[in-house]
Formats: structure tokens, sequence, C-alpha cells
């Protein structure tokens, strides 16, 4: 399974940004998808995840009402759309896919342990 991540850049405080995450070697229709993000000197943190269903997404609290993941099974690929961003945001991020199939839930999709495989990362920079 390989995850290709794209869709960074630079971009002021306020802008938006959409990374993009295309899926080969499996179809994603079954499985829940992830984002994660690493600052410098920090470890990697949850982002964002959206079940096999597409029907609930869960996000971390500092990104509520920012961002919103989506997903298009037919192209295999999974979206974030990222706005009214802070230099917070600041990161790699990184897509993942769930290990289980028909998993849900925000305790088990925001853990890093139960996705296994994972993308290159894309670097998103915020500037004030």
């Amino acid at each position: 399974v390989q995850l290709q991540a794209f869709g960074g850049g630079l971009v002021q405080a306020g802008g938006s940004l959409r990374l993009s995450c295309a899926v080969s070697g499996r179809a994603i229709s079954n499985y829940g998808m992830g984002w994660f993000r690493q600052a410098p000197g920090k470890e990697r943190e949850f982002v964002a995840a959206i079940t096999w269903s597409g029907l609930s997404t869960y996000y971390r609290d500092s990104v509520k009402g920012r961002f919103t993941f989506s997903r298009d099974n037919a192209k295999n690929t999974v979206y974030l759309q990222m706005n009214s961003l802070k230099p917070e945001d600041t990161a790699v991020y990184y897509c993942a896919a769930d290990r289980r199939p028909f998993s849900s839930g925000s305790s088990y999709l925001s853990r890093e342990s139960n996705y296994d495989s994972w993308g290159q990362g894309t670097q998103v920079t915020v500037s004030s």
C-alpha cells in the first residue's frame, strides 16, 4: 500500500490549503483514514480522521471548525481542507490508512498505532 500526500505549501495566516492523499495498492472504501502532523521538535499528533463510511469525522480541538476531512472512494483519495490557517498549524502533515476495516470511533482513529500505512508527508508552513 502506498500513500502519497501533496498540496502543502507556504501560506499566510488566515489562508487556506487543501491537502490530498492518493492511495494505491488498497481500496480505501472499507478503511478509515487519518491525518497526523509533526512540528519541528515535537511529537507527531493526531489532526483528523474519517470513518470508512465517511459518515463520521473527528478532529483535534484546535482545528475544529477550520479543517474538513473528506473522501472520494472512487478516486481512492482523501482530502483535508484547511481554512483560517494559523502559524501553529505549521508542520509536516502525514496521511495514514487504518489497519483494520470498518473501524470507527474517535478514540480508535486518533491513535497512531491503529494505522499501518503512511504517506511521506507534506510540509505546511503558515507565516504570521
